[in-house]
């Protein structure tokens, strides 16, 4: 078994969320009282917040390569962030470190191809859905992005950081992406991503049994878990 390097703490929801799968999903595979060699860096989520909100991508990958840094040391044999925004300094850390980074782009992907879907829908906050390094990363793969109209967008990242980051999950909020989702469906996506890892709290597959839908949490906590009991991960 490796140990698995989990850079997270963004939010601490999603944290919990990812250390609780991780660790039944190792269980499921291994069975007795198996859990996952883990080591855990969370993080202050408001300075992460507060380096989005002023785009100081800089100071965020500098925050976060020292994190890295600090699990590489503690024994970590790679590392995965279990933040889709914060992927926008993935090549900053996967640079800082000398151990496998486990890209969540890369494994949304591979199942987006798993499902015939060559075109996503893509949810997530604004940097997710506005930036080029989330779609560029797909675009590698051969996929293409619809993202939500700039209103839309900005009321998934409001429901992001004002609700699902502060543990709130609302039957309004639902009926909001819902309504989004059913939009990008209608301008032809294959499959829907949720591109965030709190959203997999509030919209599952029951609630929107139109299209697949990728969910970058569950995705990545499989990978994780795949590369935490094979002998060699690969790098990104």
């Amino acid at each position: 078994m490796q140990t698995i390097g989990l850079l997270h703490g963004m939010s601490s929801v999603a944290t919990a969320d990812y250390y609780q799968r991780i660790n039944e999903l190792t269980n499921q595979r291994l069975g007795g009282h198996e859990r996952a060699e883990l080591l855990l860096s969370s993080v202050n989520f408001g300075v992460i917040e507060r380096c989005v909100r002023t785009q100081a991508w800089d100071e965020a990958a500098d925050y976060l390569v020292g994190k890295a840094r600090g699990l590489e040391r503690a024994g970590a044999d790679f590392i995965a962030c279990g933040s889709n925004t914060m992927h926008r300094v993935a090549p900053a850390i996967a640079a800082a470190v000398s151990i496998p980074f486990l890209h969540i782009a890369d494994v949304v992907a591979h199942a987006a191809h798993q499902a015939g879907a060559r075109t996503l829908g893509l949810l997530g906050t604004l940097p997710v859905m506005e930036a080029d390094f989330y779609r560029d990363r797909l675009a590698d793969h051969g996929l293409s992005a619809v993202v939500p109209g700039q209103g839309d967008r900005t009321i998934i990242d409001r429901i992001i950081f004002d609700e699902l980051t502060r543990n709130i999950f609302t039957d309004d909020s639902r009926a909001q992406y819902l309504r989004i989702m059913e939009q990008l469906a209608a301008r032809g996506a294959d499959a829907i991503i949720l591109g965030c890892t709190e959203i997999t709290q509030l919209i599952g597959p029951r609630d929107f049994p139109s299209l697949p839908l990728l969910d970058s949490t569950a995705l990545h906590v499989e990978a994780i878990v795949d590369a935490g009991l094979t002998a060699a991960t690969p790098r990104a």
